[in-house]
């Protein structure tokens, strides 16, 4: 079974892969605006302001859009057809593009109320992913 492409953890994204090798959601909140973002990164993407902290995010969200996809990109995701590539918007605010699991792809709908899990791909590597709430 070959492995889909997998993140590689730096300097702006370490803390979240580590936190979801604990089963653990983390998003950055900012210090000086108070805002949450998704994706890591080493600014704030409301004011520009380095001051970010990690903070433990609930994990709940709703599917904002989605795709079920028949084909696979890569090998990798050949074992997991078919499969919904989704954006989720998390109970914080930020969207994050994730997966929706733990059912049928064809009843996954826009405003699904979904939580999160984790996907132990590798020793190294747990990915969040999402599943009906």
């Amino acid at each position: 079974m070959a492995l889909p492409p997998l993140p590689r953890p730096y300097q702006d994204t370490a803390e979240y892969w580590a936190a979801a090798r604990d089963h653990r959601f983390v998003i950055q909140q900012c210090n000086s605006c108070g805002e949450y973002q998704f994706y890591p990164r080493g600014v704030c993407s409301h004011c520009l302001s380095s001051d970010l902290k990690w903070q433990e995010a609930s994990g709940k969200g709703t599917v904002y859009s989605f795709s079920v996809n028949h084909r696979a990109p890569h090998p990798g995701f050949a074992d997991d057809l078919p499969f919904v590539l989704a954006i989720v918007e998390l109970e914080e605010g930020p969207r994050m593009m994730t997966n929706i699991v733990g059912c049928d792809p064809e009843s996954v709908t826009i405003g699904m109320a979904v939580t999160v899990c984790f996907d132990d791909v590798t020793d190294e590597v747990t990915l969040p992913k999402f599943q009906p709430a």
